[in-house]
């Protein structure tokens, strides 16, 4: 038996993962607050989307080089597992994951297409005064205000898939058989039977600098390439 199995837990979701994820919520939190509090340029705003785009590029190249649990091809399940999941939810009896499960899994995804969408419109933003974001110098201003009305529409929808994943994760935590909160916390989960595998595997430390590295490169060098201006 595993050193970890035999002390009651297993490995769940290794640190870049976790990392990534805490430090999401905190951009996500500060790009709300400078966008209303002490910002008039939004200076800060922008530099908060330029950092949520690293952050997500990065989540994308270790959905497929990173620990067991982070990869995409280990959680992305198709419409008959998330069916069976929901059927087993509802009798009160769902299937245990380690990872995330497959409806966890599409809000997972629906939260980074979200982000990602809010963020990539905020690049072509402009309030035609003060603020202009860093693809405002290359694109038309019919660009500049589809994009800009874009990312005001987007926002309630990404506000309520956050309030939904809020509350189902408390919920989870309290009745479920898993603290979710606190496993993202530790990267533990109390052993069990899960469907998928387990112990995780955790991916690498180093591969996980190269990957935020390389998604720094892709952000602000591709603003940089495509004539824009990577440091507002």
């Amino acid at each position: 038996m595993r050193a970890d199995t035999a002390a009651g837990t297993v490995l769940a979701w290794d640190l870049p993962t976790r990392l990534a994820k805490w430090l999401l919520v905190a951009l996500v939190g500060l790009a709300f607050a400078s966008k209303y509090y002490g910002d008039a340029g939004l200076v800060w705003h922008q530099w908060n989307g330029l950092s949520i785009l690293v952050l997500l590029v990065f989540r994308l190249l270790w959905g497929v080089v990173g620990g067991s649990t982070a990869r995409f091809a280990s959680f992305v399940r198709g419409p008959r597992a998330v069916a069976g999941y929901v059927r087993g939810l509802l009798r009160g009896h769902p299937p245990h994951y380690l990872g995330h499960n497959p409806v966890g899994a599409l809000v997972i995804l629906g939260l980074i297409g979200l982000v990602g969408a809010q963020a990539l419109t905020g690049l072509f933003t402009t309030d035609d005064i003060i603020v202009y974001g860093p693809m405002t110098p290359v694109v038309s201003d019919e660009t500049m205000a589809r994009a800009s009305a874009l990312h005001q529409q987007i926002y309630p929808f990404l506000l309520g898939l956050i309030g939904l994943h809020v509350v189902a994760n408390i919920a989870y935590s309290l009745v479920g058989r898993d603290n979710l909160i606190r496993a993202m916390v530790t990267g533990r989960k109390p052993a069990a039977g899960f469907v998928d595998r387990a112990p995780a595997t955790p991916g690498s430390v180093l591969a996980a600098l190269a990957c935020l590295v390389l998604a720094a490169g892709i952000v602000f060098g591709g603003i940089a390439l495509a004539g824009g201006n990577p440091f507002p």
